[in-house]
């Protein structure tokens, strides 16, 4: 029996501005992401990806097109009408960890539970149970200026998974730490999706980090231009080649 996509995107469409000045950044995208899967996305600066992770987020509509995410349908809905897919549908993971300085680790995943309903009870055990899962549960009393960089993005891991979603987005997440604390977050990544089953879709701009997921989608011109890791693979390295010479950006 084939498994049933957790995300599926379908002919979705976005642009910005008017007349002569528009610009359509994305053109028609299709992709679906399965249960436990790591998908990295990669395209030169000014693809659209952040605005194809901000359309899946709920926080932007599309002009055309439709997305399907567990029991949500949307993709034109504004985003004042998918406060409850923010809550229970996608967890977010930025480059900037978005801590509170004065709260600990597990009162600022509490606090996010509690922002969407949960009861505070539940809400610090929720956040408990989160931390344990991504291995700092003995850090749980720490404040952010008492954790290392790797140990914050842990932390703004378990918010995003405290809620029991079934996709993460990943926007860039490494992008503050060194190349050590970038591998143990990946393998973390690979853990909660072979454990949990959570799906994650992650942009990066590291080709190295991308190869290391299940699957890497390369957007470019409006459009997903591959989908298999040695294909995309390739013309990821075109891309950056083509940057590096002042070519496409």
């Amino acid at each position: 029996m084939p498994v049933s996509s957790v995300l599926r995107v379908s002919n979705l469409n976005r642009g910005f501005g008017s007349g002569v000045t528009r610009l359509e950044v994305l053109q028609g995208i299709d992709m679906e992401i399965q249960p436990g899967e790591l998908v990295a996305l990669m395209g030169p600066s000014g693809c659209g990806k952040s605005t194809l992770l901000n359309i899946i987020g709920g926080l932007l509509e599309a002009d055309s097109g439709s997305i399907s995410l567990a029991e949500f349908n949307y993709g034109m809905a504004h985003p004042k009408k998918l406060v409850d897919l923010r809550r229970r549908g996608v967890g977010w993971i930025f480059q900037d960890f978005h801590l509170l300085d004065h709260l600990s680790a597990k009162d600022n995943v509490a606090l996010a539970l509690e922002l969407s309903g949960v009861p505070s009870d539940e809400a610090e055990a929720g956040a408990q149970s989160a931390l344990d899962k991504v291995g700092l549960g003995d850090r749980s009393t720490h404040k952010p200026d008492e954790l290392s960089g790797g140990q914050r993005q842990r932390v703004a891991i378990a918010r995003a998974i405290a809620g029991s979603r079934p996709l993460l987005l990943a926007d860039e997440p490494t992008g503050n730490l060194d190349i050590k604390s970038g591998e143990e977050l990946l393998q973390l990544f690979h853990e909660l999706c072979e454990k949990e089953g959570i799906s994650i879709l992650m942009v990066t701009h590291d080709p190295n980090l991308a190869a290391k997921a299940n699957r890497m989608l390369l957007l470019r011109d409006g459009k997903v231009a591959a989908s298999d890791i040695k294909e995309a693979w390739g013309k990821a390295v075109d891309i950056d080649q083509k940057e590096s010479a002042g070519g496409e950006t």
